[in-house]
Formats: C-alpha cells, sequence, structure tokens
C-alpha cells in the first residue's frame, strides 16, 4: 500500500492527464469518423473550461453542475458553429474551426469575466483521478456504441463516400452536426474536468498546439476505431515522464521524438496503434462493415 501510494504521488498527475487527453482524443475521434478534419476541439475545451471556472468561482454552482454546464455549453457552440461551417469540406473546414479557436483564445485574453491574460485564478480543486476516469468510461462506453449503431453506420458511411451516404438514405446536414456538437460537447467536459483540476486556468491553455496534439494522438492511436484515440494519447502523454526516466530532458529532443513516432506510424502502421490489435470481422473495431438491419 506505500508502495502503491508513493507511485499515484509520483506520477498521479501524469495518469491524470492521460485521462483528460484521452477523453479529448476521444472527442476528435467522433468528428473524424465522419471525415470531418476539426482544430477546434482545442477551443470547446476552453469554453467548457471558462464556463465551468466561472459558475463556481463567481456564482458559487456545485461541481457537478458546472462540469454539466461546460458540457453544454461546448455542445451548444459545437452546433451552432456546424451550421455553417459544416458546408465546408477538407483543409477549408481545418482553417475555419481553427480560425474559431483563435476567436475564442483572442476572447478569453480581452474579456473581464475570463480573467483576461492573468487566467481565471481560484478555482476550487475538485477533479480527481476517480471522476476523471469515470467520465473517460461513460464517454468510451457511449462512443463504442454509438460506433456499432446506426449513427456509426451513418458516420462511416459518409467518411467513405458522401454521394453514396446520401443515395442511401443517410442525412448529411444531420448526421455531420450530431457528430460536430457530441465531439464538441466531449471537449468541453474535459476542459471543466481540467478547469477543476489546477487552481487556475489561461487562455493559453488551449491554443493551436493543443489541436495539434489532439491530431497527433489520433493519427498515433488510430481513428477507425473508437480505442486508438485512447492508445495514442496515453502512449504521447506519458512519453515526456518516461524520456525523463531516461535522462532525456531537452525540449527539441523530445519534440524530434515525437515527430519521428509520428513519422514511423504513418510509414509503418498507417491506421494506428489500434490496428496492431485489430480482429477482422469484429463489429466492435470494424462497424463500416455492415450496415445495422432494419428493424
Amino acid at each position: 500500500m506505500d508502495l502503491i501510494t508513493h507511485l499515484y504521488a509520483v506520477y498521479g498527475s501524469v495518469l491524470n492527464f492521460m485521462g483528460i487527453n484521452a477523453l479529448l482524443a476521444l472527442s476528435l475521434y467522433v468528428t473524424l469518423s465522419s471525415g470531418l478534419l476539426s482544430l477546434g476541439n482545442a477551443a470547446f475545451a476552453g469554453i467548457g473550461g471558462y464556463v465551468a471556472g466561472i459558475l463556481t468561482t463567481k456564482l458559487g454552482a456545485p461541481y457537478l453542475v458546472s462540469l454539466g454546464a461546460g458540457t453544454l455549453a461546448a455542445g451548444l457552440a459545437g452546433m451552432l458553429l456546424g451550421l455553417p461551417v459544416l458546408r465546408l469540406r477538407g483543409v477549408f473546414l481545418a482553417m475555419a474551426t481553427l480560425a474559431f479557436g483563435e476567436v475564442v483564445r483572442i476572447a478569453a485574453l480581452n474579456l473581464e469575466i475570463t480573467g483576461g491574460a492573468m487566467g481565471l485564478i481560484g478555482l476550487p480543486v475538485k477533479t480527481n483521478t476517480w471522476i476523471i476516469y469515470l467520465a473517460l468510461a461513460a464517454a468510451a462506453y457511449l462512443v463504442a456504441r454509438m460506433a456499432r449503431s446506426r449513427l456509426g453506420w451513418a458516420l462511416t458511411s459518409i467518411r467513405e463516400d458522401e454521394t453514396a451516404a446520401a443515395a442511401m438514405g443517410v442525412n448529411l446536414t444531420l448526421t455531420k452536426t450530431i457528430a460536430f456538437t457530441l465531439g464538441a460537447g466531449l471537449a468541453g467536459l474535459a476542459g471543466a474536468l481540467y478547469a477543476h483540476l489546477n487552481f487556475l486556468i489561461t487562455p493559453g491553455e488551449f491554443g493551436f498546439s493543443v489541436a495539434v496534439n489532439l491530431l497527433m494522438y489520433n493519427i498515433v492511436g488510430g481513428y477507425r476505431v473508437w480505442y486508438g484515440p485512447l492508445l495514442g494519447a496515453a502512449l504521447l502523454t506519458a512519453l515526456p515522464e518516461l524520456l525523463r526516466a531516461l535522462g532525456v530532458t531537452a525540449g527539441p529532443l523530445r519534440l524530434g521524438i515525437n515527430g519521428l513516432i509520428l513519422l514511423l506510424v504513418i510509414l509503418f502502421l498507417p491506421k494506428g496503434l489500434a490496428d496492431l490489435f485489430h480482429r477482422r470481422g469484429d463489429p466492435a473495431t470494424a462497424p463500416a462493415q455492415a450496415a445495422p438491419a432494419k428493424g
């Protein structure tokens, strides 16, 4: 027991960030599963974090209420943003969502209610490891069930061929909006959890680098199956600590190692680390192989 306590004291923060990053990676997986390249999930996390933080610090809202409000606020922002930008595709959609992220960051820098450049200070530290992983388990269960549902089949059909999906009766606009809203909501939940994990949050914590990291988690882990982003987030979040244990402390060298891992995965495991665990014919890992039966 003393050993477990000691290990948690040393690596507990890494474990917490692994869980939050995995939840963020899962939020991006939802949109990627329909072929939507969004770089706005970091901004949705920021919205969730700031809404939750403002409610607890300025209005005295209970912790669980602030988590729910942060999740709903980010989901609503995702739905409202999705209505105009989901008409775009590929790099144009990515740029539009990236621009939205900059708008959110600049607003957080300049609004008095968010604390400006100093950030929101004095947040009650309510989030702990079991709450993070309970939220992650619930989100993973929801996404895994979605992957085997009619909605999951529709999302995969859109990703593979929008024209064919529309011909098969898939409502493209509605399905994309649902994916965008759900992904934004999960990101908002992660942001709300993060806000109450620390004493403060600042605008820089939800910037472009976070958006890039989320994309890397999905590429390295594999975005074709729901557990791929979890693998990518766990590996890349734990990697700095592993390198530190090996005596590698230089920041640029770490970035180079991250880039090397990404390059090796793209060259030799284009479907990500999840492909190592993939079993042919498993409906849980291959939702696109067959449409659900009509009932």
